[in-house]
Protein backbone atom coordinates (compact mmCIF):
# COMPACT_ATOMS: atom_id res chain seq x y z
CA UNK A 1 0.00 0.00 0.00
CA UNK A 2 1.06 3.04 -1.00
CA UNK A 3 2.07 5.97 1.86
CA UNK A 4 -0.93 8.51 0.09
CA UNK A 5 -3.51 5.51 -0.53
CA UNK A 6 -6.66 6.96 0.34
CA UNK A 7 -8.75 4.43 2.36
CA UNK A 8 -12.33 2.74 1.97
CA UNK A 9 -14.87 4.21 4.93
CA UNK A 10 -17.97 2.16 3.26
CA UNK A 11 -18.43 -0.78 0.48
CA UNK A 12 -21.81 -1.67 -0.08
CA UNK A 13 -22.77 -4.70 -2.55
CA UNK A 14 -26.41 -3.78 -4.29
CA UNK A 15 -26.88 -7.46 -5.30
CA UNK A 16 -29.48 -6.55 -7.50
CA UNK A 17 -28.43 -4.01 -9.27
CA UNK A 18 -24.56 -6.07 -9.48
CA UNK A 19 -23.04 -2.79 -8.21
CA UNK A 20 -20.63 -2.16 -5.91
CA UNK A 21 -20.97 1.08 -4.27
CA UNK A 22 -17.16 2.39 -2.88
CA UNK A 23 -16.73 5.43 -0.68
CA UNK A 24 -13.44 6.76 0.06
CA UNK A 25 -12.37 9.25 2.99
CA UNK A 26 -11.76 11.64 0.73
CA UNK A 27 -15.39 11.89 -0.28
CA UNK A 28 -15.09 10.01 -3.37
CA UNK A 29 -18.06 7.68 -3.57
CA UNK A 30 -17.72 5.00 -7.20
CA UNK A 31 -20.66 3.22 -8.57
CA UNK A 32 -18.54 -0.01 -9.88
CA UNK A 33 -20.60 -2.14 -11.86
CA UNK A 34 -19.63 -6.08 -10.96
CA UNK A 35 -19.16 -6.89 -14.65
CA UNK A 36 -16.64 -3.90 -15.34
CA UNK A 37 -14.62 -5.09 -11.82
CA UNK A 38 -14.90 -8.56 -13.53
CA UNK A 39 -13.34 -7.56 -16.70
CA UNK A 40 -10.63 -5.34 -14.87
CA UNK A 41 -10.03 -8.09 -12.58
CA UNK A 42 -6.36 -8.16 -10.97
CA UNK A 43 -6.13 -11.42 -11.67
CA UNK A 44 -3.23 -13.36 -13.39
CA UNK A 45 -5.95 -14.53 -15.33
CA UNK A 46 -6.92 -11.38 -17.26
CA UNK A 47 -4.21 -9.92 -17.14
CA UNK A 48 -1.61 -12.22 -17.65
CA UNK A 49 1.88 -12.23 -16.24
CA UNK A 50 3.29 -9.38 -18.15
CA UNK A 51 2.77 -6.57 -20.11
CA UNK A 52 0.86 -8.13 -23.79
CA UNK A 53 -0.26 -11.14 -21.85
CA UNK A 54 -3.76 -9.25 -21.06
CA UNK A 55 -6.83 -11.87 -21.30
CA UNK A 56 -9.88 -10.29 -22.94
CA UNK A 57 -13.11 -10.83 -21.16
CA UNK A 58 -16.27 -11.86 -22.83
CA UNK A 59 -19.79 -12.60 -22.24
CA UNK A 60 -19.54 -11.20 -18.51
CA UNK A 61 -22.50 -8.63 -18.55
CA UNK A 62 -24.60 -10.89 -16.23
CA UNK A 63 -22.12 -11.61 -13.82
CA UNK A 64 -22.49 -10.94 -9.96
CA UNK A 65 -20.30 -10.30 -6.94
CA UNK A 66 -21.49 -13.26 -4.24
CA UNK A 67 -18.70 -12.25 -1.72
CA UNK A 68 -16.67 -10.08 -0.59
CA UNK A 69 -13.70 -10.71 1.79
CA UNK A 70 -10.95 -8.55 3.09
CA UNK A 71 -7.26 -9.18 2.35
CA UNK A 72 -5.19 -7.86 5.49
CA UNK A 73 -6.28 -3.88 6.03
CA UNK A 74 -5.30 -3.09 2.07
CA UNK A 75 -6.96 -4.82 -0.63
CA UNK A 76 -10.31 -6.94 -0.89
CA UNK A 77 -11.28 -10.38 -2.41
CA UNK A 78 -13.97 -10.85 -5.19
CA UNK A 79 -15.94 -13.71 -5.46
CA UNK A 80 -18.22 -13.68 -8.73
CA UNK A 81 -20.48 -15.93 -9.29
CA UNK A 82 -18.84 -17.34 -12.58
CA UNK A 83 -16.49 -19.13 -9.87
CA UNK A 84 -13.62 -16.04 -10.67
CA UNK A 85 -11.85 -15.87 -7.13
CA UNK A 86 -8.71 -15.10 -7.83
CA UNK A 87 -8.55 -11.16 -8.21
CA UNK A 88 -7.20 -9.17 -4.86
CA UNK A 89 -8.54 -5.57 -5.45
CA UNK A 90 -6.48 -3.15 -3.21
CA UNK A 91 -7.48 0.09 -2.29
CA UNK A 92 -5.28 2.06 -4.90
CA UNK A 93 -6.73 -0.13 -7.41
CA UNK A 94 -10.67 0.74 -6.21
CA UNK A 95 -9.84 3.83 -6.55
CA UNK A 96 -8.06 4.05 -9.80
CA UNK A 97 -11.39 1.99 -11.23
CA UNK A 98 -13.13 4.08 -9.80
CA UNK A 99 -11.36 7.80 -11.14
CA UNK A 100 -10.96 5.95 -14.44
CA UNK A 101 -14.22 4.64 -14.92
CA UNK A 102 -15.17 6.02 -18.01
CA UNK A 103 -12.03 5.78 -20.29
CA UNK A 104 -10.73 2.31 -18.96
CA UNK A 105 -15.22 1.15 -19.84
CA UNK A 106 -15.08 2.93 -23.36
CA UNK A 107 -11.31 1.22 -23.18
CA UNK A 108 -12.87 -2.67 -22.94
CA UNK A 109 -16.06 -1.36 -25.05
CA UNK A 110 -13.49 -0.60 -28.15
CA UNK A 111 -11.39 -3.63 -27.61
CA UNK A 112 -15.00 -5.98 -27.51
CA UNK A 113 -15.35 -4.92 -30.90
CA UNK A 114 -12.30 -4.63 -32.37
CA UNK A 115 -12.21 -8.88 -31.17
CA UNK A 116 -15.82 -8.81 -32.91
CA UNK A 117 -18.01 -9.59 -29.82
CA UNK A 118 -20.98 -7.36 -28.49
CA UNK A 119 -22.83 -7.40 -25.16
CA UNK A 120 -25.64 -9.03 -26.37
Amino acid sequence: MRKNTVRPTDIKLHQKSRILEVTFADGSRFELPAEYLRVYSPSAEVRGHGPGQEVLQVGKQSVNIVAIEPVGTYAVLLRFDDGHDTGIYSWDLLYNLGIHQDRLWREYLSRLEQAGHGRT
